[in-house]
C-alpha cells in the first residue's frame, strides 16, 4: 500500500502526561509535512496548536481521557471548550463501569450528548477493548451506531492493551454503514498499519508510523 495513503489515515498522536509545547509543535510539523489525517494532542494545547497550523492540519483532542468516568456534564463542557479552542475532532472515552453495569441507555445518552456538544465536528468513541468481553464489544458497536457518532475506536493506549486485528474485524462485522473504525494503541509498523486498514480501519491512532517513515527517509539521505 502506498505510504502516503497510510499516512493520510494516521492521527499522529502525543498524549503523554509530560508533553511539552516543543514536542506538540514538532508533531504538528510532522503532521503537516507527511500529510497526516490529524494530530491528536492534549486539550490544553488545542488553541495553541490550532493557531500554529492555521488550518493546514486538523486538530484532534481527547475527552474523559483515559479512564472515561468523568460525568456526562464534564465531558460535554470539555468537548465544547475544545471545539471553541479550535478542535476539529473529538475522541471521547466511554464510562466502562456503565458497561459492566449494563447501563446501555446511559451510555447511549452520554455519547449523543457529547456528539451534540461537538457542534458538527467529528466524534470518535473509545470503548477500550482490552477491558471488554466479546459480547460487550458487540453491544457497544450497536450503541455507537445508534448514537450518531462518526467512529468507534479501539483503545486509549493507556489501558494495558491496544488495537488487535480481531477487534477491528469484529467492529467491521457489527457497526452500521455510517460508522468508521479507528484502531489505536500498539500500531508500530507499516505492516501493522496495512493489516488494520485491510480489516476495515480508516483511521490509525499512532505516533510510530511517522517515526518509521522519518527513519526511512533519514537512512535514504545518509546513502547519498
Amino acid at each position: 500500500m502506498d505510504v502516503k495513503k497510510i499516512l493520510a489515515m494516521c492521527d499522529h498522536t502525543l498524549l503523554s502526561q509530560t508533553a511539552t509545547w516543543d514536542e506538540i509543535r514538532a508533531i504538528c510539523d510532522d503532521g503537516m509535512k507527511y500529510g497526516c489525517a490529524s494530530v491528536c494532542i492534549p486539550a490544553a494545547y488545542v488553541r495553541q496548536a490550532a493557531e500554529y497550523v492555521s488550518g493546514s492540519l486538523p486538530i484532534c483532542t481527547v475527552i474523559g481521557f483515559p479512564n472515561g468516568y468523568a460525568t456526562t456534564a464534564a465531558k460535554c463542557f470539555m468537548t465544547s471548550d475544545a471545539v471553541a479552542n479550535g478542535a476539529d475532532e473529538i475522541d471521547m472515552v466511554i464510562n466502562l463501569g456503565w458497561v459492566k453495569d449494563q447501563k446501555w441507555d446511559e451510555l447511549l445518552s452520554e455519547i449523543r450528548a457529547v456528539k451534540t456538544a461537538c457542534g458538527g465536528k467529528l466524534l470518535k468513541v473509545i470503548i477500550e477493548t482490552c477491558f471488554l468481553t466479546e459480547a460487550e464489544k458487540v453491544k457497544l458497536c450497536e450503541i455507537v451506531t445508534a448514537s450518531g457518532a462518526d467512529y468507534i475506536k479501539t483503545s486509549t493506549g493507556f489501558g494495558g492493551g491496544g488495537a488487535t486485528r480481531e477487534d477491528v474485524a469484529l467492529f467491521a462485522a457489527h457497526i452500521g454503514p455510517h460508522v468508521k473504525i479507528k484502531a489505536a494503541g500498539g500500531i508500530a509498523s507499516l505492516q501493522d498499519a496495512e493489516d488494520f486498514i485491510a480489516l476495515g480501519a480508516s483511521r490509525l491512532g499512532t505516533s510510530r508510523i511517522v517515526k518509521a517513515v522519518k527513519n526511512t527517509d533519514n537512512m535514504k539521505e545518509d546513502t547519498y
